[in-house]
Order: structure tokens, then C-alpha cells, then sequence
């Protein structure tokens, strides 16, 4: 039985990793979940599988979360501080890191410090910090298990490989909604055209990160460090029936593929239970409903976001911490319609000219890195939407 900590449990992948813990209540107990903003979730989660403590990061609901659970054996507490401490509890086993962005960065350092083993679904941990989280996990003898769906595929098919050394992974990409699509026919790309996405149901900010190819250069960078990459090691194809979901070739040229229906449950499920495969009732795939399977480069000119992470993760140091937090501000600016889609990528490639470049940073440089680009990324959303 494995007790299991969330950290935003009200977002895409929170709520689908309870419906696999829920489907296997011999194998998982639910001891945290924690939401932002979403109070209303949080309560309905929480009487539905009776967790040990629920957090909510915002203090200014801790009053309606803790009535509505007054009458219930759980405890309730607020606020940034209450997130990092309740993963430290003794009754948890493993924390799902399902918060988007940076946020999630401090209370996975306090889950790796504290000896938890780290389901890992919040990519810009590894992004802003790789080197810290990688070291820090390696002195703990902490596991990661990758929540993606291209990491856990290049998990799965490293199973009983790991003595063989990788030539190169190729991360799949579907593409997004705007594939094929050329500059001048993104300019006037809205909100509703980005949040469509063709073969996932994600949340908003990831929505837009894929419609960018931001999103898969965020997964390049994380790459990197779950697998102990070079930078040349990491390809990237288009795939866009999101069926092949990341590929590992090895030193004699074989290379092997993970295959599925796109649903993440099946990658969360892998995380929580390894090294069991543990049964499911999810859609199977099958290959007469795709009889055709096709590959493509990515647009680097058009979709510059996926190159200004590959040139972030050639500087390294900070830089790639400067790319994710330029690229939070410029999604939230698109999301409330201040910014264009294509402009996106200006500020983003701005933040990176202009913030100060450190080589080898500790952790309180990435927390003024990313104050500091916020501020400088602001600017330039500010000078563009007036």
C-alpha cells in the first residue's frame, strides 16, 4: 500500500491520478491533496476519499475549505509554507507533483530532502533547476518517476536496459492545432484557437505551451536531466497521431518505442505503481483504427519556442529558468488576450538577451532569476499591449 501526497490535485493531472487511485484501492491510500484557488474541488475531493490533510495555497479560502470539513477527521491548512510541510509528513510514501509551473519547485525540493519518492508531473522543476533536483535526489537516494507521457515512455522502454547505454531518445510531438501552419497565419491566432488542442484534454497553460511547441521544449530540457543526457542526445519528431509516445534508440541501432491511446492516466498509473504494472479497464489501441502512423521535422523558424529552448539548454546555468519563468508571464498575457501568439516568443527570446546570465547558479540565483525575468517579461508584455 502506497500513501500518496498531491500537489494540485484540482488541476488535469491531479484529477486523473485520483481516479486511478480510486480504482485501485488495495494498491494506493490517499494521505494530501492541495489546490491553488480551487476550493470548491479541493472540499468535493477531499469528502469523496477522506485524505489525512488538504492544503489550500491561497489563505483567503482556508476559511471556507475548513468549514465545509469541520464535521470530517482531516486536517486543513493554508498557505505556501503549509504546502512544503505537509510533504514532509511520516505518513506519506510518494508525492505526485501535479502543480503547474514554477511553484512547484520549492515543495519538491522539501519532498526529495525529506526522502519521499517523487512522481514528477511539473516539468519546470526540472527545467528551472535540473541540476540541483538531479544532485539533491541523487544524495537522498530518492527516486524520479517521470508523469509525462514521452518521459514515461522513455522509462518503459529503458526497463531492463539500464546497464545499456543510450545513442539518443526522440521525443514525439503531436504538433499542436497550428502544425504546418506558416508565421504570417499565426499572427491573428486567438485564445480559442490555441486552447484547442487536437488529441489531449489538458489544462490551459499546457494547452498554449503545446499549441507553441514550448511545451516539448520544456520536455527536451527535462529530458536531459531524468535520463542523464547530452544535449546532442535529444531529438525531437512530429508525430501528429500522438500514438508513439517517445522512442529510445540504443548503441547497436535498435530502437524501441512506447505505444497507447493518448491518455495520461496510463502514464500517471505507471508512476504510482512501479515497478507493477497494475490492471486497467483504459481504451485499448489498436492498429487497424490507425492504419497510418506519420513522422515529420518540426518547424524550428515558425515555432521558434521549441529552438529558444534547445539554445537555453546549450547555455544552461540559468538560462533555462529564464526561458520558463518568460514563458509563464507570456502565456498568462496571451491567456487574458494582452499579447499575440507569435509576440510570445519575442519577449521570451527579450528575457533571454537581456536578464543576467549566471554559469553555475545556486538555489537563491534561480529564485532571483526568476523574480527578475518576471519583472523584466512584464515590462515587455505591458509595452506591446498598449
Amino acid at each position: 500500500m502506497k500513501r500518496i501526497a498531491i500537489l494540485g490535485s484540482t488541476g488535469s493531472i491531479g484529477t486523473q491520478a485520483l481516479e486511478v487511485i480510486g480504482a485501485h484501492p488495495a494498491s494506493f491510500e490517499l494521505e494530501v491533496i492541495t489546490a491553488n484557488n480551487n476550493a470548491d474541488l479541493l472540499i468535493a475531493q477531499a469528502l469523496a476519499f477522506k485524505p489525512n490533510a488538504v492544503v489550500i495555497a491561497n489563505e483567503s479560502l482556508y476559511e471556507q475549505v475548513r468549514y465545509a470539513l469541520q464535521h470530517e477527521d482531516i486536517k486543513v491548512y493554508a498557505g505556501a509554507n503549509a504546502l512544503c510541510a505537509v510533504v514532509e509528513m511520516g505518513t506519506v510514501d510518494m508525492v505526485l507533483t501535479a502543480m503547474v509551473g514554477y511553484a512547484g519547485l520549492q515543495p519538491t525540493i522539501r519532498a526529495i530532502k525529506a526522502g519521499k519518492e517523487i512522481a514528477l508531473a511539473n516539468k519546470e522543476t526540472l527545467v528551472v533547476a535540473g541540476q540541483l533536483i538531479t544532485d539533491l535526489a541523487r544524495q537522498q537516494g530518492v527516486n524520479i518517476y517521470p508523469v509525462d507521457s514521452e518521459h514515461s515512455a522513455i522509462f518503459q522502454c529503458l526497463a531492463g536496459e539500464f546497464h545499456n547505454p543510450i545513442e539518443k531518445i526522440i521525443l514525439t510531438a503531436s504538433g499542436g492545432p497550428f502544425r504546418g501552419r506558416k508565421a504570417d497565419e499565426l499572427r491573428q491566432v486567438t485564445r480559442a484557437q490555441a486552447l484547442k488542442h487536437p488529441n489531449w484534454e489538458m489544462g490551459a497553460k499546457i494547452t498554449i505551451d503545446s499549441a507553441s511547441l514550448m511545451n516539448k521544449g520544456l520536455e527536451v530540457i527535462e529530458a536531459k536531466w531524468l535520463f542523464g543526457l547530452r544535449n546532442d542526445q535529444i531529438e525531437v519528431v512530429v508525430h501528429p497521431q500522438s500514438i508513439i509516445h517517445s522512442l529510445v534508440q540504443f548503441e547497436d541501432g535498435s530502437i524501441k518505442a512506447q505505444l497507447g491511446l493518448p491518455d495520461m492516466k496510463l502514464p500517471i498509473q505507471y508512476a504510482l505503481g512501479y515497478p507493477n504494472r497494475l490492471k486497467s479497464d483504459f481504451p485499448r489501441f489498436s492498429f487497424l483504427d490507425y492504419p497510418q502512423l506519420t513522422f515529420e521535422q518540426p518547424d524550428l523558424e515558425t515555432f521558434r519556442n521549441l529552438q529558444l529552448a534547445f539554445d537555453a539548454m546549450e547555455r544552461g546555468g540559468n538560462m533555462p529558468c529564464i526561458l520558463n519563468a518568460a514563458n509563464e508571464v507570456a502565456v498568462t498575457a496571451f491567456l487574458r488576450e494582452e499579447v499575440g501568439f507569435l509576440e510570445m516568443s519575442d519577449i521570451i527570446e527579450s528575457s533571454m538577451a537581456k536578464v543576467a546570465y549566471i554559469a553555475n547558479p545556486s538555489y537563491e540565483d534561480y529564485v532571483t532569476t526568476d523574480r527578475e525575468t518576471r519583472a523584466h517579461a512584464a515590462e515587455a508584455v505591458s509595452k506591446r499591449s498598449h
